[in-house]
């Protein structure tokens, strides 16, 4: 699945945790950024086409406009809040009770343009203290690096190798890194060291569990 070592494409991100706060509520905010060698056009069509959006992430259904409600399959959905080609979108992400927000801005670049993701959710104490940003870190981190293999080669990639490339030895590695890369970003934000790589242990585990092996299962 990914066309350089695992240690080499976890480094192409750039992470980092900042608190926030929404309604007097107290935030935690992942942020990701990574370059992609190609214009804004393609960036901004390969994230808001309806077509072209499961060709690297998931199944998406619903309306792709401003005010109106997406559902992407099997995982979250929203409301769109935020489309201001091809620089902006915003949205809320929800999964069941659970409400986060999801900002996405690109900015021309001189070799291409750069994607900054941002994860606004809720402070949950026990969530944080048992995973840190990891648990929506690492995920991000999958999706964009399927963002950059179809960008790559203009094609989808395959849904069957993104299920178990987590199970693979490549796989493994990858996660290690970009979770190991969260802590780092969550240490850089005030956490304790040791906790923090303690919940990156425990992403890890979570992210490279074999179906099989899932104790709820």
């Amino acid at each position: 699945m990914l066309s350089t070592d695992p240690t080499t494409s976890a480094g192409l991100v750039i992470r980092e945790v900042r608190t926030g706060a929404r309604n007097g509520v107290p935030t935690k905010i992942a942020i990701a950024q990574r370059d992609y060698p190609t214009d804004r056009a393609d960036l901004w069509e390969a994230l808001t086409d309806i077509e072209r959006i499961p060709r690297w992430f998931l199944p998406i259904s619903g309306e792709l406009q401003v005010g109106g409600r997406y559902q992407f399959e099997g995982n979250a959905g929203g409301v769109i809040e935020q489309c201001d080609a091809p620089q902006r979108l915003a949205m809320t992400w929800e999964r069941g009770a659970q409400m986060s927000w999801l900002t996405i801005e690109l900015t021309a670049t001189d070799e291409g343009t750069l994607l900054e993701l941002r994860h606004e959710a809720p402070v949950d104490p026990e969530l944080w203290s048992q995973y840190g940003p990891g648990a929506v870190g690492v995920g991000w981190d999958l999706a964009l690096l399927g963002l950059a293999l179809h960008l790559s080669s203009g094609t989808q990639v395959d849904p069957a190798e993104t299920l178990t490339f987590p199970a693979t030895a490549e796989g493994r590695a990858f996660i290690q890194a970009t979770a190991l890369a969260w802590a780092e970003a969550a240490i850089g934000a005030g956490d304790d060291p040791a906790a923090a790589h303690m919940a990156a242990t425990q992403t890890i585990g979570f992210y490279t569990i074999a179906p099989e092996d899932d104790p709820q299962s």
